[in-house]
């Protein structure tokens, strides 16, 4: 199975998260929020076979942290995976959603200069700018909406756009977020946990808490859970093909 964004370098004990993936083997995507940080991040896991380092730029950093971009274009060529990007207008970031299209746009033009990118995106109270540039970039790669809460609209939108959703432990936890994930095409979800940031009952996430969202979608879909991991398993091959 899979943790599709999960910030491995941001967890409080490195040793602890690492086991977790070992022994899980699931294939986990280790998300940076600054370029800088994604030497490091790559080292950390660079004992798992099971695991791959996305390079970042995260909108709430944008602001802070624009002048990576040149640091960002560097690094771009060594991996095929990209995150956390996008744009985020909820209070205390909105003042700055200038730079962060910006800094987003910037990142979707150096991702369209290559042919297989995996986006994973950041777009909370931000969904029609991220849809609108998506769109204006179409060739930037294949976009994974992360902790998606959107409009029904929206989502079909998303979906037309040829967007995955990744889905988290901590989503099932909001009615808002469940008829979200409702809407979702089977062929287009993917799990995630947004560790160690989302927590469910004050819990840390780790990659293997993942499971409970297969339950979750086991009930919701009338599927058994064998079907759901062969049919999560598809969805992850047909994105990294």
């Amino acid at each position: 199975m899979m943790d599709m964004h999960c910030h491995v370098d941001l967890y409080p004990d490195h040793d602890v998260v690492l086991k977790n993936i070992e022994t899980s083997g699931f294939y986990v995507l280790s998300v940076t929020t600054v370029p800088s940080a994604y030497g490091g991040t790559k080292k950390l896991t660079e004992n798992l076979s099971n695991c791959r380092t996305a390079l970042g730029l995260h909108p709430q950093l944008a602001h802070m942290r624009s002048h990576e971009l040149p640091l960002f274009d560097s690094l771009c060529r060594e991996t095929r995976y990209i995150g956390e990007i996008g744009l985020d207008g909820s209070k205390g970031y909105a003042d700055h959603i200038e730079v962060q299209k910006v800094v987003f746009e910037h990142i979707l033009a150096k991702c369209s200069e290559y042919t297989d990118k995996v986006l994973t995106i950041h777009s909370l109270n931000a969904v029609d700018a991220v849809l609108d540039l998506l769109n204006i970039y179409p060739n930037a790669g294949t976009p994974i909406l992360h902790w998606f809460l959107a409009t029904k609209k929206q989502v079909e939108k998303a979906i037309a756009r040829g967007c995955y959703f990744s889905v988290g432990p901590a989503m099932l936890h909001s009615n808002r977020a469940k008829k979200v994930i409702s809407w979702l095409p089977k062929d287009r979800v993917l799990l995630e946990t947004d560790g160690p940031f989302a927590k469910v009952k004050g819990q840390i996430q780790y990659p293997s808490d993942v499971e409970a969202v297969i339950d979750y979608l086991a009930e919701f879909w009338e599927m058994t859970i064998s079907d759901v991991n062969a049919k999560l398993r598809a969805n992850l091959k047909l994105l990294v093909s």
